[in-house]
């Protein structure tokens, strides 16, 4: 029995990096599997039906059900299209794995609104998509999964990604209200910041010696199989009715983000002005500044807690 029998699921991105193993390990648990690609360059360039199609076919060549789609995430006709292909070729649809993306690095001071748009329209836009064309079908049909898929670069920050940052940050509250609203109807979502080696993470530029030797150290155990057995973990079943949270997964290590919540909150008869705010409130709340730590100094919080088992 495998994890996802009787399922169908989609994957967007699935080509290529971790939507490809998304889609393989999906396969393997037992689900019918759409394999979204456009086959895009690392900018969002070109298309190439190709990394799907390598898919599709590795999955039908141990056993498993799969079809190609070939469409962009950006536009939500083409999505509209992706539904109804799962639902005409399998029957129904009932996971929605999207970690379809590219990158438009630039710092803020150099990004053109060309570099901006596009990541926007590909990431959160893309979520909304995907989401908006099988709503209305998961609350029919009283059962659905999203996982979507945020980064560290928006939950904690990385220089140089505003404009995927942006998006990123706003999928986790996407994610967070599409779960709230889908409750009621047994509509899931939670949402993982992956750290994987991927040709995304290699195009990422840099040229401290410190960060290049640490990236290279991690490529032997950030495999982007790491991931994307969290995906299938979080698509199953058997992790319901978990909903609504946000999820760390790189290397060895699994990780469950705080979400942002009042620290403490302070009350002044009368209220606040200028003047006490700098007198009064931001003295008591020094101890719980944010220190400007980016993604790559940071690592995510607290020192790993092993496991056995």
């Amino acid at each position: 029995m495998g994890l996802l029998d009787g399922k169908v699921v989609l994957v967007t991105g699935g080509g290529r990096g971790i939507g490809r193993d998304v889609a393989i390990l999906s396969a393997q648990q037992g689900a019918k599997v759409v394999v979204n690609d456009l086959g895009g360059g690392i900018h969002g360039e070109g298309a190439d039906k190709s990394p799907a199609q390598e898919v599709v076919d590795t999955i039908k060549s141990a056993g498993g059900e799969a079809v190609a789609n070939f469409d962009s995430v950006a536009d939500l006709s083409a999505v509209n299209r992706m539904i109804q292909q799962a639902v005409d070729t399998f029957g129904g649809l009932h996971v929605i794995s999207n970690p379809a993306g590219f990158l438009r690095d630039r710092m803020i001071h150099n990004m053109t609104e060309e570099e901006w748009d596009g990541i926007i329209e590909v990431h959160l836009r893309g979520h909304f998509n995907v989401v908006r064309a099988s709503i209305g079908l998961f609350r029919n049909q009283q059962e659905g999964n999203y996982v979507m898929w945020s980064s560290t670069s928006g939950l904690i920050g990385n220089v140089g990604q505003t404009n995927y940052g942006a998006a990123k940050m706003g999928v986790a509250g996407l994610s967070r209200i599409v779960a709230l609203e889908g409750a009621r109807n047994n509509v899931r979502s939670n949402t993982i910041a992956p750290g994987a080696a991927t040709r995304l993470t290699d195009s990422i530029p840099t040229t401290d010696p410190e960060r290049i030797a640490r990236r290279e150290a991690m490529r032997a155990i950030n495999s982007p199989e790491r991931p994307a057995q969290l995906a299938v973990a979080l698509s199953a079943p058997a992790s319901a009715p978990l909903s609504g949270q946000v999820f760390g997964a790189g290397g060895y290590n699994l990780s469950i983000f705080q979400q942002p919540r009042p620290i403490e909150t302070f009350s002044r008869e009368g209220g606040w002005d200028a003047d006490t705010i700098i007198r009064e409130f931001l003295p008591r709340i020094e101890k719980h500044i944010t220190p400007l730590n980016d993604t790559a100094i940071s690592g995510g919080g607290k020192a790993p807690t092993p496991v056995n088992g």
